[in-house]
């Protein structure tokens, strides 16, 4: 099986072949995000506490956290879910997809690790270097908290670039990351357009709901005074019914 050690504080990452079953015994029937003490593989790895954080079998099948099985199965997936490459065809679109589980077994061929506890003594390739990250945050808010900016600075300047070689000509490009949530003039300009297409809009609604309110009383008032004109017609027409039957007797 292969080791897959990580060192999240120097950015090394190294691979150890181990075939001794017996330094491999202490991964068996772990699961994901489980810690192991690293005494287990040698005494140079005394001190050391490493977190499993995934792997794959011979097949390439990964493994997905909240299956507790140590073989493979095949699940009803959706396009976002972990283990799932790809986007579906079809809105809400789902696929059966062959997994491994969270637990740890001998099929395996890759296992993930990540130091979580430095020991002791240096290992040579992980921890005796420091590698400097290629790629800085990207938001602008993760880019002053690092750099201890305030409001005030620009934080364009303060990106990290890399350079690249393009296999063409060979030629070398310097390339920044775009800032992510960065406050510019041209943001605050559509901001205020916003705002005021909101208010407008606003302002339409009440317009609308006031002049229908007007045209919903008038309504009514013409519908009364139409009843109350009838009901006058009506009652001269019997009054005066009742004047000529009181002539005739």
């Amino acid at each position: 099986m292969k080791l897959n050690i990580a060192c999240p504080s120097t950015g090394c990452q190294k691979k150890l072949e181990i075939d001794d079953d017996s330094k491999l015994r202490a991964f068996y029937d772990k699961r994901l995000a489980q810690e192991v003490d690293g005494i287990a593989l040698g005494e140079e790895f005394k001190g050391y506490i490493f977190k499993i954080m995934g792997g794959q079998d011979k097949q390439g099948f990964p493994m997905k956290q909240g299956v507790l099985v140590p073989g493979r199965v095949r699940l009803l997936m959706a396009p976002g879910d972990t283990c799932f490459r790809g986007y579906g065809r079809r809105k809400g679109e789902r696929r059966r997809k062959s997994v491994r589980g969270c637990i740890v077994s001998q099929d395996l061929s890759v296992l993930n690790l990540v130091i979580v506890k430095k020991g002791e003594a240096e290992l040579p390739g992980l921890t005796d270097e420091e590698k400097p990250r290629q790629r800085g945050p990207k938001r602008a808010t993760k880019i002053r908290k690092l750099f201890s900016l305030g409001k005030e600075d620009d934080v364009r300047k303060y990106v990290s670039t890399y350079a690249t070689t393009k296999e063409s000509n060979g030629k070398k490009h310097v390339r920044c990351p775009k800032i992510q949530r960065l406050i510019t003039p041209a943001r605050l300009q559509r901001k205020r357009a916003e705002i005021g297409v909101k208010r407008k809009r606003i302002e339409k609604r009440k317009l609308e709901a006031s002049e229908y309110h007007k045209l919903i009383t008038q309504r009514l008032k013409e519908q009364r005074e139409r009843r109350s004109e009838s009901i006058a017609k009506k009652r001269a027409i019997r009054m005066a019914s009742q004047a000529s039957k009181e002539q005739t007797s």
